[in-house]
């Protein structure tokens, strides 16, 4: 999200005091014996390499090309995750009732999740910072057009904009539209384009 997004402005340290948090509950739980040294990064490692935004773009590619996928992704996503070469366990762990919010020229979607941060991590990864932040979570369900405008998409009046609220039954997030001047390009070529703000519907997907 942009650095300078109203509401969401942290500290240049944010970053710097939050390693250090994690660092000290680390290094606890190891003396505790509840994790070992190589707990962390193997959990860590696994969200950069199974379960990401690169999943959530596979998908959305193959429905750009696929009609049939794309009424299965958008009937029911756990299946069409099912159907892909995916790591076994993408149904579960945060994403054990995935649903899909279609965008169309007439309806823009917009995911949130009012409550804390219910996010589908295995097509997307780890929910973002602005996602959980309180302000976020509130505005945008008050002044979804105002808070979209923020982010950089501005859309026509005449353009419904239809708010999902995540929860721990269902995570939503969306598939949005094929950018035109993309009908030549190949499903990896268009999974590239695709970024988690867009699967979020706080980002449009542009060539």
């Amino acid at each position: 999200m942009p650095s300078n997004y109203p509401g969401f402005r942290y500290g240049a340290d944010r970053e710097t005091f939050s390693a250090a948090k994690v660092k000290a509950l680390e290094s606890l739980l190891i003396e505790k014996g509840v994790i070992t040294g190589d707990t962390v990064d193997t959990v860590l490692g696994y969200f950069e390499t199974e379960m990401g935004p690169f999943n959530g773009a596979r998908l959305v590619a193959r429905a750009w090309v696929d009609p049939a996928f794309k009424e299965l992704l958008v009937t029911d996503c756990n299946a069409a995750c099912e159907a892909m070469d995916f790591p076994e366990g993408m149904s579960g762990a945060e994403g054990e009732h995935m649903r899909i919010a279609e965008n169309t020229p007439e309806v823009h979607n917009v995911i949130v999740c009012t409550l804390c941060s219910c996010y589908p991590w295995p097509t997307l990864g780890l929910p973002p910072y602005w996602f959980k932040d309180p302000t976020f979570r509130a505005r945008v369900v008050r002044e979804p057009r105002v808070v979209l405008s923020e982010f950089g998409v501005e859309l026509d009046e005449s353009v419904t904009i239809k708010v999902w609220d995540s929860s721990a039954q269902i995570r939503w997030w969306v598939l949005p539209m094929r950018p035109p001047g993309t009908e030549g390009m190949s499903e990896t070529e268009l999974a590239a384009l695709l970024t988690p703000e867009a699967m979020m519907g706080v980002a449009t997907v542009s060539v």
